[in-house]
């Protein structure tokens, strides 16, 4: 029996690798039954001496493959007659042969994994084998969830964990944490303790949630930008009665000083919010964000903040200035 586990889902899909190896028992007799291979440099020879092995004082033995269908994926070439038309070819297709004709016979004690950290394609020949074997191959695509289906994934999560969430605390996580599923599920985890048997809610997120707080400086950047200078203050002063450090506080602050610049430089130069967005590698809501606050100032504006913040981080980290006192200043000064 063989598996193709597929797809950019790397949380979720772990999650069934490790379902896999935990259906091998004990774990202090099942690691010598396991086997881990680089399918991107593995030979045929060594797949099959690793799946061949019998099982050590076991009925079952799992071989996992990691990459090795992508060798497969057929490859787009030009072609020299008809004026650089593409067509496709397949790759390696002896070792495709080769290895397809093994899966028929290999030993009923082997469990082969085939893991693939990307989805493949639907023509790739192993791929289109396994579809067609249904009695000895087990196929799973991993897609990552869109942000329209994060909040169903998150209440799904939830109510595994035998717990309950408050919609509008979904929609926080949801936001702010976005589609690192392996990040969510730690923040879960986290609220869960927290609140014990009792529902998680918004206002929780908020407080234990790392990238919620931090969106905050969303707002402090907000009202530097709309000249409020009672407002900055109130909300610097807001999130230091939260513990928050003053360093990591500035830090904050000229990192999104420096994403508006870079914004800002972006939409001068005619780019679209989206291609501004893969350029610096945001999350869509941090974007969005991002791109309505650029609009509060002018380039110049920015350059000349920014180099502001840089010389308060100077002083503060040399000890010219005391790091609270050097951000009231600043707030004071940004405002005027």
């Amino acid at each position: 029996m063989y598996y193709i586990l597929h797809g950019e889902d790397e949380f979720t899909r772990t999650e069934q690798v490790n379902k896999l190896r935990a259906k091998m028992g004990d774990p202090q007799f099942a690691d010598l039954n396991i086997v881990r291979l680089d399918g991107r440099q593995v030979t045929l020879g060594e797949l099959q001496h690793a799946c061949d092995a019998a099982p050590f004082l076991a009925d079952k033995r799992l071989v996992i493959v990691e990459g090795m269908l992508a060798r497969f994926e057929p490859r787009r070439k030009k072609s020299e007659e008809d004026a650089g038309a593409e067509s496709e070819e397949e790759a390696n297709p002896l070792l495709a042969k080769d290895l397809k004709e093994y899966l028929a016979r290999l030993p009923e004690t082997t469990r082969l994994v085939f893991v693939e950290f990307k989805t493949l394609a639907k023509n790739n020949p192993l791929l289109k084998h396994a579809e067609s074997d249904k009695q000895n191959a087990h196929i799973r695509e991993f897609a990552e969830p869109t942000m329209r289906a994060l909040p169903r994934w998150i209440q799904e999560r939830v109510k595994a964990k035998d717990a309950t969430i408050e919609p509008d605390a979904v929609n926080e996580l949801a936001a702010h944490v976005g589609s690192d599923l392996r990040l969510l599920d730690n923040e879960i985890d986290k609220l869960l303790t927290y609140r014990g048997n009792a529902a998680i809610r918004s206002d929780d997120v908020r407080a234990l949630v790392a990238s919620v707080r931090e969106s905050d400086i969303f707002a402090l950047v907000d009202a530097i930008g709309r000249r409020e200078t009672d407002v900055a203050l109130q909300l610097l002063h807001a999130q230091l009665d939260q513990n928050a450090a003053a360093p990591y506080l500035l830090t904050m602050i000229v990192r999104q000083f420096r994403l508006l610049l870079q914004m800002k430089d972006y939409a001068a130069r005619g780019l679209t919010l989206d291609a501004a967005r893969e350029r610096l590698k945001l999350h869509p809501f941090v974007a969005q964000k991002t791109w309505n606050q650029a609009l509060n100032f002018t380039l110049p504006q920015l350059e000349a903040t920014y180099h502001k913040l840089l010389d308060t981080d100077l002083a503060t980290k040399t000890g010219r200035s005391d790091p609270i006192v050097a951000l009231d200043l600043l707030v004071v000064e940004l405002t005027r």
